[in-house]
């Protein structure tokens, strides 16, 4: 099993995570916000990739992540960041997100994640998901809803590691076809 460990987001792992996101390319980071911020005027802003390259811009990228507090996007919900950590380094990103609105209910889910590709196929994801539901048992998350592409057998593999049962699957909003898996958080 790997020996990933969950996280807050810390500036301490600057360089390992913009390395990170050059691995993933163009790819969804799942469990990463998107880089989205909602602005005191209700803007709607991106921490883009230059501003991430410096300290400062990194720092407030960080504390956004970490400040449960922080105003939502509208139709979005109240979500923890973590970041999987091993040896160091940033290996990937989780989210747990606190409540589900219809879009997470039907195709996204409480817990999302994503691993860095050179870290894929290692245990990370199983380990994390394995810690994520311990935190969600203490958020009074007792049943969450994880899910994954139907053709992304890895994942499919991780939910059905940590106990998860497949409800059913469905077609999202894009096309995809989209599996949902329930996972008994206070069992564990």
């Amino acid at each position: 099993m790997a020996t990933v460990d969950l996280r807050a987001p810390t500036t301490d792992l600057h360089r390992s995570y913009l390395d990170a996101v050059d691995e993933f390319g163009d790819a969804h980071r799942d469990g990463d916000g998107d880089w989205e911020r909602v602005d005191t005027d209700g803007t709607v802003r991106t921490f883009t990739r230059a501003e991430l390259e410096t300290a400062e811009g990194f720092a407030r990228f960080v504390a956004h992540q970490n400040d449960l507090g922080r105003r939502q996007r509208p139709g979005y919900v109240p979500c923890t960041f973590l970041w999987l950590v091993e040896a160091g380094g940033y290996v990937g990103s989780l989210a747990i997100r606190h409540d589900l609105n219809d879009f997470l209910l039907r195709e996204g889910g409480h817990i999302g994640y994503s691993v860095r590709p050179s870290a894929r196929r290692q245990g990370h994801a199983t380990e994390a998901l394995r810690q994520a539901l311990d935190r969600c048992a203490d958020l009074g998350l007792d049943r969450v809803l994880v899910t994954c592409d139907d053709d992304n057998l890895g994942s499919a593999s991780v939910i059905e590691a940590n106990g998860g049962w497949l409800e059913s699957t469905v077609t999202a909003g894009d096309g995809r076809l989209v599996r949902r898996y329930w996972i008994e958080s206070s069992a564990r």
